[in-house]
């Protein structure tokens, strides 16, 4: 009876192993603790005879020997090192395993990888093809239109913008949060920008040269001169140029009040998203000319950032802003839409100008909005 009630205490804290309290199973790390431990409860009670079951004291067939018990408790000592073993053996096959899965995602992620950079480089090389094309199709451009060395291929553009702040010297009274004035974007890149202000002359000549050379530029229009052809600006517009604001009539701003200014930046804004479809961002005062009331207009229907410019560009000289007369990475240059009625020379004999300065001194013209 001691016995059987000793077996019967063993075998219910045989039972709670791998139990929470209460009987839930173990969770998280504990439950995975837990779940391990079953299989050798399993084994523990088989092993050891529970009341009742075959070869347990008092059971039919058992002889109640204690010799014989000691010899069935060693055998399940035996048993007990050899599943021991087993488990280990299992527990190694496991991480064995994890090993053999881990190597394999491992080969797999170095296989990716190279894919992705054989990818990488096939792209960049169709990349260095396709600007090998284009610049030789720009040399044969270059030498039909007469320039001395065929333009520079800008970089390719920032992948965020950098930061347009006023230049020193151009702010007016109270300028914070009115559209930055400046001369000069912030870039170490070796690119300046071209621009041509209010439409007065419309050479076809001009579209041809710009579409086969591959040269960006921007224009600021004055609807006063480029209403008699807004096609013309159509067809510049549909080859790439955007198009932006130079007033309705290109006024001297600062002499007018603000409603006068407001009618006239404003009111080309309007014109400007009736017949090219887009209100432009940017706009450039006559002359270069504005006061805090310009600033303010042009703000109240949606311009973003006032561009001047470093260096002007005519047929047989450059005019310079600064004091060393020269170039610099970021630099706006401005012309004009004219020709011979008033240059010595047209339009195209401009564009061979300002080009022969800039690819001389190592530039390259990239699109404006690409980087304000």
């Amino acid at each position: 009876m001691c016995v059987l009630l000793a077996m019967a205490v063993g075998s219910g804290c045989a039972a709670g192993a791998g139990q929470a309290p209460g009987g839930a199973q173990a969770t998280g790390r504990a439950g995975a603790s837990g779940s391990a431990a079953a299989p050798a409860h399993g084994q523990e009670r088989g092993s050891s005879g529970s009341p009742g079951s075959p070869g347990s004291p008092g059971s039919p067939g058992s002889s109640g020997s204690p010799g014989r018990e000691a010899r069935k408790g060693g055998e399940a000592g035996e048993e007990g090192g050899a599943a021991g073993p087993r488990k280990d053996k299992g527990e190694e096959g496991a991480r064995k395993d994890s090993a053999e899965d881990g190597g394999e995602r491992t080969k797999g992620e170095r296989g990716g990888g190279r894919e992705r950079a054989g990818e990488k480089a096939a792209a960049a090389e169709a990349h260095a093809q396709r600007m090998k094309k284009i610049q030789a199709a720009r040399a044969a451009a270059a030498k039909r239109w007469g320039l001395r060395q065929t333009p520079l291929p800008a970089p390719p553009p920032p992948a965020e913008k950098p930061r347009i702040t006023t230049r020193k010297g151009f702010e007016v009274d109270r300028h914070k949060g009115l559209p930055p004035v400046f001369t000069t974007v912030p870039t170490k890149q070796k690119v300046v920008f071209l621009t041509i202000d209010d439409g007065a002359e419309k050479d076809p000549e001009l579209l041809r040269m710009m579409t086969e050379l591959r040269i960006p530029y921007s224009a600021f229009l004055s609807d006063y001169v480029v209403r008699d052809d807004y096609g013309y600006f159509e067809k510049m517009q549909g080859r790439g140029v955007s198009l932006h604001n130079h007033t309705l009539t290109h006024p001297y701003l600062p002499a007018l009040p603000y409603a006068k200014q407001k009618a006239e930046i404003c009111g080309q804004q309007v014109r400007m998203e009736k017949r090219f479809g887009k209100r432009p961002r940017l706009f450039r005062p006559p002359y270069g000319s504005y006061n805090r009331d310009t600033l303010r207009a042009a703000a109240s229907c949606g311009v973003k950032a006032v561009p001047l410019w470093a260096a002007e560009a005519f047929p047989d000289h450059m005019e310079w802003r600064e004091w060393d007369r020269d170039l610099h990475p970021g630099d706006i240059i401005l012309t004009h839409f004219r020709g011979k009625g008033e240059w010595k020379g047209s339009m195209p004999d401009m564009i061979r100008q300002v080009m022969k300065v800039v690819t001389a001194k190592g530039y390259a013209v990239a699109r404006l909005e690409d980087y304000v």
